[in-house]
C-alpha cells in the first residue's frame, strides 16, 4: 500500500504514513517552502502548555510538533498511529513517551489533559466526529483543544491558484524529496476534500467544545480552531 484512498480506512492511512516517516519532516519543509514552521509556532502560542501541565499532541507523527510543549516545561505525551512513525520519533527523541493510538479509540482515561492539540491529522482520520469526542473525553474539565490544519484560502483568485498547486506542483515536488511521492497525491485530495472553517467549527460544537473559534493563518491554507471543555 503506498497511499490511502479517500475513504480513509486506519490500515491504509497507517501504512502511509509509515511508508513516508524517514523524510516526512524534510519533505514537509519543502512543500510548505517554509511555512510549517511558522504554523507549528502558532500552535504551541494557541495551546499555551505551561509547566506541569499535561499535553496530548494527538497525530504527533515522528514527535516534532510536540517539541513545543516540551520546552515550556509541561509533560507531552505524543500519541500516533502509524507505528513508523512512532519509530522514527522515539528514535530521535528517546527520553519522549510516545504512544500509540487511534484517534477514535484514545488509550487514555477520561479527564486527563489540560490541552489536547492535533495538528494536519484530523482530515486522515476516517470518522472525524468521532475523534472529536474522543478529545473532549480525555480533556479535563475546563481544558481547551487546538486543531491546525489545512483549509480553504479566504481570497477566491489565491484559492483557485492553490488549488492548481496541490494538484500540478506538489506531486512532482513530492517525487524529488519524499521517499513515497504518491502517498502526498492523496494528502492533495485530502485538503481539497476537507470541510471549510465554519463546518469544522459546526462540528466542534456538536462534540461538545465550547467557545469555540478559529483563526486564519497565510491567507487560510492553515486554519486554528479552539474550543473549551466546560467546567
Amino acid at each position: 500500500m503506498t497511499r490511502a484512498s479517500l475513504n480513509k480506512q486506519p490500515h491504509e492511512v497507517a501504512s502511509m504514513f509509515d511508508d513516508v516517516a524517514e523524510r516526512y519532516d524534510l519533505t514537509n519543509d519543502v512543500l510548505s517552502l517554509g511555512q510549517d514552521r511558522r504554523w507549528r509556532k502558532e500552535v504551541a502560542r494557541a495551546v499555551d502548555a505551561r509547566p506541569a501541565q499535561k499535553v496530548l499532541d494527538l497525530a504527533a507523527g515522528t514527535a516534532t510538533s510536540s517539541l513545543p510543549f516540551v520546552r515550556t516545561g509541561a509533560y507531552v505525551v505524543p500519541c500516533d498511529f502509524s507505528l513508523g512513525m512512532l519509530k522514527v520519533g522515539k528514535r530521535n527523541h528517546p527520553w519522549l513517551p510516545l504512544t500509540a493510538g487511534d484517534a477514535t479509540r484514545l488509550p487514555f482515561k477520561d479527564d486527563t489533559f489540560d490541552a489536547v492539540t492535533i495538528s494536519f491529522g484530523l482530515r486522515n482520520v476516517q470518522d472525524t466526529d468521532a475523534a472529536l469526542r474522543e478529545l473532549y473525553r480525555v480533556t479535563r474539565p475546563g481544558g481547551r483543544v487546538v486543531i491546525c490544519e489545512f483549509s480553504h484560502p479566504t481570497w477566491a483568485p489565491f484559492r483557485t491558484v492553490y488549488t492548481e498547486y496541490l494538484m500540478r506542483a506538489l506531486p512532482p515536488v513530492a517525487r524529488a524529496v519524499s521517499s513515497n511521492p504518491d502517498a502526498y497525491v492523496y494528502l492533495a485530495e485530502s485538503i481539497r476534500a476537507w470541510p471549510d472553517q465554519p463546518a469544522l467549527a459546526e462540528r466542534l460544537r456538536k462534540a461538545g467544545w465550547s467557545k469555540v473559534a478559529w483563526r486564519n493563518l497565510t491567507g487560510g491554507i492553515v486554519t486554528l480552531h479552539r474550543g473549551f471543555k466546560q467546567s
